[in-house]
């Protein structure tokens, strides 16, 4: 038994250790039990690409698709072991971001362009988050910003 807890606080320090930066995977790269979940809701979807992320302080892959109708890239994320997390919203192109959200901005980046915006609603209680690629000095930064308009992650893409 204590070999086990011994086991497993090895295992949580080593996997807290390990910088994660924003990365588009492809198809072929997205863990076998999320596949398997995401093909039951979306049978028919094209185009296929994921990231893994953080959100709620819970690992999860956002994952962008099409259907075969639609032009429109869907945006869903799911936990590590498969289930459906939540729908993300592209809010790019409006200002739903709190205005303390870009004051944080303005902080961390001296000059920034906002390249693409995610609303992610909290499943599980209150709260938002905006999952943003942020453009500044040449460079692409992944950026969370939560619902007080703080920065919870700052990832270099």
């Amino acid at each position: 038994m204590r070999k086990n807890f011994l086991s497993l606080g090895f295992l949580v320090l080593t996997l807290s250790s390990v910088s994660v930066n924003a990365e588009l995977l492809s198809k072929e790269a997205i863990p076998a039990p999320i596949l398997d979940q995401f093909y039951k809701r979306h049978p028919n979807a094209i185009d296929i690409t994921a990231e893994k992320k953080t959100h709620f302080k819970q690992p999860v892959y956002e994952i962008l698709f099409k259907e075969e109708k639609d032009k429109e890239k869907i945006i869903e994320l799911y936990r590590t072991n498969g289930r459906f997390f939540v729908n993300g919203d592209d809010v790019t192109t409006s200002n739903m971001m709190p205005a303390a959200g870009y004051d944080s901005l303005k902080a961390a980046f001296n000059t920034y362009t906002i390249k693409n915006a995610i609303l992610v609603v909290n499943p599980n209680g209150p709260g938002e988050e905006y999952d943003l690629t942020v453009n500044s000095s040449g460079n692409d930064w992944s950026v969370i910003v939560d619902y007080n308009g703080n920065i919870t992650q700052k990832d270099r893409d």
